[in-house]
């Protein structure tokens, strides 16, 4: 995490590996399994980097692939899009955009209450973590208000 920081989010090592697995994705078999959690589409690499660049803080590189990631996913993905809009939201958070990060929830909470989807409302809980720093500001009570109907008692 150290040479992702000091270098200024792309660490040379990491983004030359992507490259390399790029390359290489087109040979997996069509044939295996890879489900929901982890379905091969054309950015199935680039969600990977998103949610690592969240999940490591840094924020400012995850909401930037968000938002070219999210251009490409079909509305028929309902539920990796709501999950994919859990973490963009989580990253703007984290980047200190709390307006903006309640603005990408929300779509994200009206997928998890249609489907119901336990991946969803697990990001939306990182989410809700993300935001206790305006927990007692308008957005953040927005936001918990919002959330309560599809985070609680899950």
């Amino acid at each position: 995490m150290r040479e992702i920081e000091e270098s200024g989010g792309g660490d040379v090592g990491t983004e030359r590996s992507d490259e390399q697995a790029n390359a290489l994705l087109p040979q997996v078999d069509d044939d295996l399994p890879w489900g929901n959690a982890c379905r091969r589409t054309p950015a199935y690499l680039e969600v990977q980097r998103a949610t690592c660049y969240g999940r490591l803080g840094l924020g400012h590189e995850a909401v930037s692939l968000w938002d070219q990631i999210l251009t490409s996913v079909p509305d028929t993905a309902r539920r990796d899009r709501g999950v994919y809009l859990a973490r963009h939201a989580t990253a703007a958070a984290n980047a200190g955009e709390p307006e903006q990060a309640w603005e990408i929830a929300r779509p994200a909470v009206q997928i998890a209450a249609e489907t119901r989807s336990a991946r969803i409302r697990g990001e939306l809980r990182t989410l809700q973590r993300a935001m206790r720093p305006w927990q007692d500001a308008p957005v953040g009570q927005d936001l918990l208000e919002t959330l309560a109907g599809v985070t609680e008692g899950n």
